[in-house]
This record gives structure tokens, sequence and C-alpha cells, in this order.
């Protein structure tokens, strides 16, 4: 409660500071402030207000401004005390205001933690660091001979190979089952749009559109919600994260699969603003990660199971990086650019020999994609279809002049905002659905919307729009429309919606310069931006690859037409309009996903024509930098948003003076080598630390000794699920072996899966042949960089940190190193630490 304080004019000589004069009139002073203590007090009723008397002492400790004499300035106390009622008045109400404004704030959540300043505590390190136990040591000793390394050796290459084919046949299939039923949908649209013009009943296609896209979204929708949210979007963010290290449950599983290619198929068909590139990434990783493990996990708790040599976090982050690499190189037909993107985006620990077999797993998928859809066209022996997704040769050679640069630099410059622009408009729009859209039927429900507007919205523009045009498609196939154009005419917009978005991409690449007016352009680019912002982050299977080609290659295609009709007499620039849309692709791809390398090879490996590729690289990194001037990438932007504790290649600068003892987390759980099923199934259950240092048995230090080695909770769930204990002086009855704990592989148990009868709990578990006796340590002292370093360089999952004695004091994990994070703001660079949330 606030209070007003007034000096008592009946024990002390009040001094006026405004005037600098002295009231010698004490009866008329009294009048007057028991007038004023009498509206101060009506105020304070009303604002929890009051006046206290001070004492002479009082009123001179606090009246520290020295009187200003002002002789011209003369001013009633009556005055000064209206002012001071006022004042108070106002501020009274000002506080009130702002304490609702603030309780309201809270209500509805606008001051919770901003999604990017956080990590969610439920995300995991996965452990690449191996456990060299007596146990597997054990087993390593029938690995030691000749033909045991020939055949590992030649088992990864294998599966390899195993891991291309298979992303191939997937991808034909999907390309087939696309360009079927879409064709043979937007064919019926087109009959039904030909025959209402002319009878006057447009209605009809309408709502035949937005009915076709509404049911096929919702199954997909449903699809993905119910059997494997994680399948939802292009899934690139959390690959990216696995090969950073982070477990993900459920990514990898089969149900995800089947979530992740019906629903793109799914989503295409809907009529979404997405393409099925991304997913082939995610799709080519579950297919690795199978063949990897060697076993399937159906849907129905059934297991189909084949070996088991390759059970472990090291084996599979290889293999899941090459089946991305397969998954983008069968998408595109660009086996280079699928290894780099492999390497640049999603892979951080590389070695040259993973080069090599990751290579070859792409060439693998590129070659058998390219004969398998060349046999679906009916040429099979033609090899001309090497990718889901092709920008074809051009009719003319990809060549440029030095004086066209600058306008591919604008053209970059345009991307990188352009890009910025629809990163931010995706955050906000993913922050919004996880604050209010978080339900279940709500997310189908959203999805549904979005596609019968995408439907209602190309509708209005091809009638709205009434541009037409006599020049033939680039694809003979292409369904067009007349509308309400002349029977030799058809309207140009319907090139581009009664198509998938790769139709769309390559009619704007590949149409004659007279196919499409900057009316129909303009408005494409507008409707097409906001479907993508709005599509990227729904609950289906979509990716992000095309749409962002297809808004370039529209607005570049606009900047070519106006370059054209600048220089008339150049009558090359009609003809080099798709040159334009091709750089425009590139600018809007590198803005929004920020990726150089593989990038440019990936379009250069799409044009079949290497000449390009110098402004194509230089259009990408100068997008690039303008972008990440302004914000993150996208896919950086999802991976903040969902709370991920990725590690940068490098430690965060201005980190020197920050030591292991000040971010690791301490007091520590730990074992002794013998202890009690009690107190490990007790720990197990209360707490959540998932590697528990193991200490020597000391009594004198009850809680404390010297490191003997660290043991996983997965390790010790599996122990107490074989029941590998014994009464105290016994041998357990049960032997294990290092099949058994890959058997658990990568589906750990719970806690509550464990089931102990009383007497059990008082048996002992000797935990010697299971743990790891040489984990890596560091002393209190080591500098936070060289933690980073040496936690982030081996792949590790914990980092012991003791003291001079070897005795730990703490424990690093990944999410203590990811919480340190570089800002800046108004020019100057800081250190953030990001809190750790549930959720």
């Amino acid at each position: 409660m606030a209070s007003a304080r007034l000096a008592d004019p009946d024990t002390t000589e009040s001094t006026n500071d405004i005037s600098g004069t002295k009231s010698n009139d004490k009866h008329g002073k009294d009048t007057r402030y028991r007038k004023v203590k009498d509206e101060i007090k009506q105020v304070g009723s009303e604002s929890k207000f009051h006046v206290t008397p001070v004492s002479e002492e009082e009123h001179e400790l606090n009246n520290t401004v020295p009187a200003r004499p002002t002789p011209e300035l003369k001013f009633d106390i009556d005055d000064e005390a209206d002012t001071l009622s006022n004042h108070n008045s106002i501020t009274a109400l000002l506080s009130s205001k702002f304490r609702d404004i603030q309780k309201r704030l809270k209500q509805y959540g606008i001051e919770s933690p901003r999604f990017r300043k956080r990590l969610v505590s439920r995300w995991e390190s996965m452990n690449y660091d191996v456990c060299e136990n007596v146990l597997y040591l054990k087993d390593q000793e029938k690995y030691k001979s000749k033909k045991w390394v020939t055949l590992r050796w030649l088992s990864k290459w294998l599966v390899m190979f195993f891991i291309g084919l298979g992303t191939a046949l997937l991808a034909a299939t999907i390309y087939y089952v696309v360009e079927k039923l879409a064709h043979y949908k937007f064919e019926l649209i087109q009959h039904y749009f030909d025959e209402c013009a002319k009878n006057n009943c447009l209605y009809q296609p309408a709502l035949l559109w937005m009915g076709i896209n509404l049911v096929v979204t919702l199954a997909g929708a449903s699809l993905v919600t119910f059997l494997q949210p994680l399948a939802a979007g292009s899934g690139i963010p959390y690959i990216k994260s696995y090969l950073n290290g982070i477990k993900i449950p459920g990514l990898l599983t089969f149900r995800a699969f089947v979530a992740k290619t019906v629903g793109v198929v799914l989503s295409i068909l809907g009529g979404l603003a997405c393409g099925k590139e991304g997913p082939m990434a995610h799709s080519g990783s579950i297919i690795a990660a199978g063949f990897g493990r060697g076993r399937i996990n159906f849907c129905n708790g059934k297991t189909l199971s084949f070996y088991s040599v390759f059970r472990n976090d090291h084996e599979i982050r290889d293999f899941v990086a090459g089946g991305a690499a397969s998954g983008v190189s069968s998408a595109f037909g660009a086996p280079i650019g699928g290894t780099l993107f492999s390497l640049e985006e999603a892979a951080s620990f590389w070695n040259q020999d993973l080069t090599w077999r990751v290579f070859f797993s792409s060439m693998v998928a590129c070659f058998a994609t390219n004969f398998l859809i060349s046999a679906i066209n009916g040429d099979p022996t033609k090899l001309a279809d090497p990718g889901l997704v092709r920008f074809n040769a051009f009719k003319f050679d990809l060549k440029f002049d030095l004086i066209e640069i600058p306008v591919f630099i604008f053209m970059a410059v345009i991307g990188g905002l352009t890009g910025a622009l629809f990163v931010v408009m995706n955050y906000k729009l993913t922050v919004f659905r996880k604050r209010y859209l978080d339900k279940n039927w709500i997310k189908i429900i959203e999805a549904g919307l979005v596609a019968v507007v995408s439907a209602a919205v190309a509708f209005g523009l091809m009638v709205g729009v009434n541009e037409c045009t006599d020049k033939a498609p680039f694809d003979s196939h292409a369904v067009t429309a007349s509308v309400y154009c002349s029977d030799k005419k058809h309207n140009s917009l319907s090139t581009l919606f009664l198509t998938t978005p790769e139709g769309c991409l390559k009619a704007l690449l590949h149409d004659p310069f007279e196919s499409h007016g900057p009316v129909s352009l303009v408005a494409f680019i507008l409707v097409f931006f906001l479907l993508g912002v709005w599509t990227y982050g729904l609950s289906v299977s979509s990716g992000v690859f095309i749409p962002c080609l297809a808004i370039g290659a529209a607005w570049g295609r606009l900047v070519g037409i106006g370059v054209a009709n600048m220089m008339p007499e150049n009558p090359n620039l009609q003809l080099d309009v798709g040159k334009f849309a091709l750089i425009g692709a590139a600018c809007q791809l590198g803005g929004i996903l920020r990726t150089t390398i593989s990038l440019t090879v990936i379009i250069v490996e799409c044009t079949d024509d290497i000449s390009f590729g110098l402004p194509i690289m230089i259009v990408l990194m100068i997008s690039k930098w303008v972008g990440d001037f302004i914000t993150t990438g996208l896919y950086d932007m999802n991976v903040e948003v969902m709370g991920l504790p990725t590690l940068p290649f490098e430690c965060p600068p201005l980190c020197d003076d920050l030591r292991a003892s000040d971010v690791m987390n301490a007091p520590l759980a730990t074992f002794k080598t013998k202890e009690k099923v009690e107190n490990i199934y007790r720990m197990l259950k209360e707490e959540t630390f998932c590697g528990f240092p193991v200490i020597e048995d000391d009594p004198r230090t009850p809680g404390k000794g010297k490191l003997k080695g660290l043991i996983l909770r997965n390790q010790l769930l599996v122990l107490l699920k074989k029941k590998i204990f014994c009464p105290e002086g016994q041998v357990p009855p049960r032997n294990i072996t290092i099949k058994d704990f890959r058997d658990f592989y990568p589906v750990y148990l719970k806690v509550s899966e464990i089931e102990l009868s009383e007497e059990e709990m008082t048996y002992v578990m000797d935990l010697k042949p299971y743990y790891n006796p040489s984990p890596y340590t560091v002393e209190q002292k080591f500098s936070l960089p060289r933690v980073f370093n040496l936690f982030r360089g081996l792949g590790l999952r914990h980092l012991i940190v003791t003291d001079e004695n070897n005795v730990p004091v703490g424990i690093v994990t990944r999410k203590d190193l990811a919480k340190f994070r570089v800002g800046s703001k108004r020019g100057l660079v800081k250190i953030e630490q990001l809190k750790i949330q549930d959720k």
C-alpha cells in the first residue's frame, strides 16, 4: 500500500519549495491543512492511499531539496494542495489501470516466455560414445578376425545400397499415384469449368473443387494427427535435430513412415500449397533406420527382426544421414546435391568414409528412380527422369552477360527480404497454433479450412482475372480450362492452378513469354505466398521446397517481363524470361531456407546446365545474407520454436570466463558398485537423470567417493526387467548379454513397466559388469569452450565433472551447453541463457 506523507504544520516550520516563501498564519495553516488532508483522505479511500503526519526530524530528513527563492512566482498553499491531490489521483488511477492490464495479459498468456527463448526438457540426447563395459568387450572378441572385419565393412555398403533402392521404390510409387490421381481430378474440374461457363452454372465446379479438397485433406490430416504427429510438415527440422544428436521418440518408426508417405499423397491431392520433396528426406531416413536396425516394429506391436549388429546410436546416425541424402537425390535427381544437403543441413559428425557411403546411396537412389519413372512413362531405357522434380532443359542456353549481374543482385535482395517476411509470418502463425490450436480436432478442421480456401481462391482468380492466351503450355499433358475465353484460347491461370505444384513450377519456368501476363502473375504471387505461409505448419505431411520455388519463379518471371518491356529492341529477352524465373526461384528458396552450397548444386543438377552455376551461387549467398540480417531460416526457426537443444558447430563467443562448475548439474544422483534394488528403483522413479555416476563403496563418506564409471538409465531398466539381481552374497541366477540390451533398442523401457515384489526390493544388484569404467571427465576449472568442443566433437551424452580427488561433483549434459546462445540487440552482442521448460 502506497502512502503520501505531508509534514505537520503544527510541529514544523514549513517551507514552500515552489515560491520559497514562509507562511506565519498558524490558524490559516491549520484550516488549509485539514482541507488538504480531507481531500487526500477521500482520494485515498478510492486508491489505497493514506496520509501520515511526520515529525519535525523526519521532515528535515525528507526535505532534501533546498529552497530556491523566486519572488516573482508566488503560489498559495491551496494551489499546492490541489496539485498534490490531483497528482495522487492520477497516479492511483494509472496504477489501477496498469494492474488490470497486467492481469489480462497474464490471463491470455501474452506474458508467457517467448517460444524461441526456451528449451523443452523432454528432449534427450543420443549416446554416440561406446560403453566399453565387460559385456561389450566380451562381445567384441568374435569380431577380431579378418573375416568379421571384412564382413562388417561390406555389410555397411550393402545396407546403404538397399537404402538407396528402397527410397527409389518409394519415390516412384508416390510419383505414379500422385500424377495419375491428380490428372484425373483436374480433368474432371476442367470439364465442369468449360461446360458450366456456357450454361451459367459455375457454382458446380467450385463446389466440386472445394469438396474434393476438403475430403482428401481431412483424411490426410486425420492420418497424421492420430497415427503419428511427428509426420507433420517436411520432417527436415526433426531429421536435422536427430543428426545433431537429439533423441526424438517416434520419428523413425513404421507409424511415421505410413503417415508421412500416405499423408503427402493426400496433401497434394487435397490442393494444398506443398510439395513431396521435403518429406522424401524424412521418408528416406525412416527407410535407412529400418535397414540399419534390421527390425521393423509394426503398428500392432509385432516385430520383424533380421539382425542386430548395428543397433546403436552411432551406426544408425550414419545410415540416417545416407537416407536423408537418398531422399533428396530421388526427389530432385541430384546425387551430389543430396550428399551436400546431408552434410550442410543435417549431419553434425562427418568423416571421409561416411561421405563415400552416403554418395553411393544417393547415386543408387537417383539411378533407380530414373529407371522406374522412365518405365512408368513407357520408355525404361531412355533414363530421362532421374527425379520427381526436374526443371527440364531450357529451349535456350542458360547464358548470362555481366550487365545482368546487377539485376540478379537486386533480385537476390528481394528474395532475402520476402524470405525473411515468410519466416516471420510463419513464426507468428506457429506460435498462435501452439497457444490456441493445440486440440487434435482443431488441427484437422484448420487443414480442411486451408484446403477449401485454396480451392475457393483459385476458382475466384480464374473467374475474376479473365486473362486469355493462345500459347500452348510447355507440358503437352497440361490441363487447361477456357472459362470465358474463346475456343482457341485458354485461361492463363488454369495452367498454374489445375495442376500439381511441380507442374505449376515447370509452367512458370518453361511456358512461352505471352502465356502469363503481369496481372495474373501478381495475383498468383500474392495468393500463393499467403497460402504457402498458412500451409506450412499444418498437421499434414507437406514440403516447402516447391512452394518456395514456385513463388520465386512467378515474381522472377515478372521481373523478366519488365526487363523485356524496358528493352524491346532486344528480342532475345523474351526468350530469356525463363532464366529470370529460375533466378527468382533460387532467390526465394535461399531467402527462406538459407542453405547455399547444396541448393546451388541441386538447382544446377536439375537444369542440366553447369554454365549457370555462378549467378545461382551469387544470388543464393546474397539472399541468405539479407535474410540472416533479419531473422533465422525457416528450418532453424522451427527447431527453436520446438525447443530442441541443438548444438552449433562452435562454442558461442564471449564464454571464455565460464567454467565447467558454472554450467554443470549438481548435486548428483550416484550409485555404488553394489546397490540395493529398492534404491535403484526409487531413484529411477523419482529422478529424471539419464546417466548416473558409479562411485566406490566407502562407508566413511556416504554418498561420496571416487568415480568408478557411468551407467545409463536404459541399462538399469533392462537389468531390472531381466531381474539381474539376487540376495546379498549370492550369484544372480540369470546371465545377460549385449544382445539383450540391443533387443530393446531404440524403444527403451519405462519405470512403470517394471514389476518387483517386496522381497525383490531387498535384493542387491552388482553394477560392475555393466557400467562404463572409462567415461569422459573434466575438472571444475575447465573453460566452457573446452568443455563444448569435447562434448560436441565426441558426440557425448554425459560429461562428468570431478574435483582434484576424482570425486564427481556434477555432470554436463546437452541442455547445459545448448542453453547458451548469442543474441544481439541495438548493436550489442550478448550471451543469452535460455530457460528450460516442460513444454
